[in-house]
């Protein structure tokens, strides 16, 4: 890997493409600091510092996840501080929505055009959603115990309406520069522009959350804790890596003069498909609970379905936590594979392209066999995205870790997963500048 990063800065176009990259990423980290008008920046720190001595441990797990994707910046109700999550939840929005409205289906079909199109209502619908979110995490910050947890002092220096008009519109302009930031890294640069901005956001939180561990428990959890992070990065690579081949043959056929087909190709089925989607549905849905249990909440004694909620529901190191957690993961990662991959479809295009699986006839009979793979590795997906998911929760209750542990969840799988496609990229624009061909 450091190899080809080597090759790459040697090569005068590459080299400007990850300059480019690099400095995209560097106006990002930038932005995530700088503090939104109206938010006083040393109240702030005080209270980030009060919620982690208290532990931290009051946040919802929707926040949490919130402020992971941000990088921190959330939490300091930077400019930034809605990060890339409400360009996330547009997408997932626009891609569950492309099932149920025959328009998104038909403009899926399209090809280029219709991506346009698809990708220009995924930017509206983020700039909605930004106003939305930005609209909430204000209401949060006029109770900052809320927000950052333990007591802490209001981090507002004016809350007249102008300000509050102001300070939505300005995280809301950061989420549409954020998005422009993306498309520059995905056209000039190297790699998947918004997919380098979330790995940037939660490998900034890797280092804090590490030392935080070794202040606590010493020098000995801390090492074994990085052993521990090299096993569990190698064993997510290769699931990441895994995939199931389905051997496609297509039949000769004579068009004119000219004949096609007769060649033999794959149906990859990764074992992961549904990549972190599920984790973060599932995370999203937990946080409801807690968050309708905090407005019902009052001032005097909580109703008793309140209590139950916020003692086995807002917590992750509790068992019923963990229990809901694991069969929502899974859940979820059947309904998005089912969703993104119809195994109909797939039979009738196979069908229609003279193409058939060795041993399986054409159309339904096809259709059922690829249902019976999918289902199948689908259970193994399902069964590793929860053990994931569930190392940030055990490391709570073993080490005192946040639900935000860098060695498991959401952030290993989006961290090894878009540095394996990046690198990939680069390699193959190596190949393509430094082709040695057969003779040397």
């Amino acid at each position: 890997m450091f190899a080809a990063f080597v090759r790459a800065f040697r090569t005068p176009d590459l080299r400007k493409k990850l300059l480019f990259t690099i400095g995209i990423l560097a106006l990002f980290r930038l932005g995530s600091h700088m503090p939104t008008p109206g938010v006083s920046y040393g109240l702030v720190q005080a209270c980030l510092a009060d919620g982690q001595k208290a532990g931290g441990s009051d946040q919802s797990g929707l926040l949490s996840l919130a402020n992971l994707f941000s990088g921190g910046a959330l939490l300091q109700l930077s400019v930034f501080a809605l990060g890339i999550m409400p360009y996330i939840t547009a997408s997932i929005i626009v891609q569950l929505l492309t099932v149920v409205i025959p328009k998104f289906e038909a403009l899926k079909e399209e090809g280029q055009a219709g991506q346009t199109k698809m990708t220009q209502y995924t930017r509206y619908l983020t700039i909605g959603l930004a106003v939305l979110q930005s609209s909430t995490l204000v209401t949060f910050a006029r109770n900052p115990s809320a927000l950052f947890g333990g007591s802490c002092e209001n981090i507002l220096t004016d809350s007249s309406s102008l300000t509050i008009v102001i300070m939505v519109l300005t995280m809301t302009a950061g989420t549409g520069l954020i998005m422009w930031f993306g498309e520059l890294v995905t056209d000039k640069g190297v790699g998947n522009g918004m997919s380098l901005l979330i790995f940037t956001s939660i490998a900034a939180g890797f280092p804090s959350s590490l030392w935080s561990i070794k202040e606590n428990k010493g020098w000995g959890t801390f090492l074994g804790i990085l052993l521990m992070g090299m096993f569990v990065i190698a064993a997510v690579v290769y699931v990441e890596q895994s995939q199931r081949r389905i051997p496609v043959q297509y039949a000769k056929r004579m068009v004119g003069r000219r004949e096609y087909g007769g060649t033999s190709t794959y149906i990859p089925l990764k074992v992961n498909m549904a990549n972190v989607i599920p984790v973060i549905f599932a995370s999203s849905l937990l946080a409801l609970p807690g968050l309708v249990a905090q407005f019902n909440a009052g001032s005097g004694e909580p109703p008793a379905w309140v209590a139950w909620v916020q003692e086995n529901l807002q917590r992750g190191d509790k068992p019923i936590y963990m229990l809901v957690y694991v069969t929502l993961i899974v859940f979820f990662t059947f309904f998005y594979v089912s969703i993104t991959f119809n195994p109909t479809e797939v039979a009738d295009n196979m069908k229609k392209y003279g193409g058939f699986i060795p041993g399986i006839r054409a159309g339904r009979p096809t259709a059922e066999y690829l249902n019976y793979v999918l289902t199948r590795i689908t259970v193994v997906g399902a069964i590793y995205l929860a053990l994931v998911s569930l190392i940030p929760l055990v490391a709570l209750v073993a080490v005192g870790a946040n639900q935000n542990f860098p060695f498991g969840g959401t952030s290993i799988i989006i961290v090894v997963g878009v540095g394996l496609e990046t690198v990939k990229q680069i390699e193959a624009q190596l190949q393509q500048r430094h082709y040695e061909g057969f003779l040397r």
